[in-house]
C-alpha cells in the first residue's frame, strides 16, 4: 500500500486551531494542492500580495475545490491604503462563516507576518515581545523594523456582527 505524500506550502503554520482553523503560508504551488485539499478543507483563501494575476492552475484549483478567494492588494506596510487593506482582511476573518481560512502572501514572511501580528495583537491580546518573536521566526530573522513598528502602532475601529465572531476572539477578548 502506497501512502500519499502531502507537502504544505512554504512557511505554512496554524495561526488558530481551536474552534476554527486559521492558517498562514506562502503562495501555494501545485505540489501543495493535495495537502490543501485533503488536510485543510478550506472554505476561504486570502492572498495579501502584489501579484495581479493568479496562475491558471491555481485559479482552476480554487474553482474545483469551491474555495472562496480574496485578493487584498498589499505591497508593504508603507502602502497609503494599508489600514483599509488590513481592515478588509480582519472583516473576512471575523466572520465565522468563512472558516477554515488560509492567509498567504508570496513567501509567507512579511505581509502575512503583518496580518498575523495584528491578529495576535488586536484579536488575541498577545504581548509585543511574543508578536516580534513569531514575526522573526517566519521572516528568517530578517528584521522588518517598519513592519514591527506598524504592528505596534496599528489601531482599528471597525464594526462587525457580534454573532459572527469566532469563539477564539470572543474568548481572548472576553466579549
Amino acid at each position: 500500500m502506497q501512502h500519499k505524500t502531502y507537502i504544505p506550502p512554504l512557511n505554512f503554520s496554524p495561526v488558530v486551531s481551536t474552534d476554527v482553523s486559521l492558517y498562514r503560508s506562502g503562495y501555494p504551488m501545485p505540489l501543495n494542492y493535495s495537502f490543501i485539499k485533503d488536510r485543510l478543507n478550506l472554505k476561504t483563501i486570502i492572498y495579501v500580495g502584489d501579484k495581479e494575476d493568479l496562475t491558471d492552475e491555481y485559479s482552476e484549483f480554487l474553482k474545483a475545490e469551491g474555495i472562496e478567494f480574496y485578493h487584498v492588494f498589499m505591497d508593504s506596510c508603507r502602502d497609503k491604503n494599508i489600514n483599509s487593506q488590513i481592515n478588509t482582511v480582519l472583516e473576512i476573518i471575523l466572520d465565522i462563516d468563512n472558516y477554515p481560512i488560509l492567509i498567504h502572501s508570496n513567501k509567507g514572511k512579511h505581509r502575512v507576518g503583518i496580518i498575523v501580528g495584528i491578529i495576535r495583537k488586536v484579536l488575541q491580546g498577545w504581548s509585543t515581545a511574543g508578536i516580534y518573536q513569531e514575526y522573526s521566526i517566519f521572516s528568517g530573522g530578517l528584521k522588518g523594523d517598519a513592519d514591527l513598528e506598524f504592528i505596534t502602532m496599528f489601531e482599528t475601529h471597525m464594526s462587525v456582527r457580534k454573532d459572527k465572531i469566532p469563539k477564539y476572539v470572543t474568548d481572548s477578548l472576553n466579549i
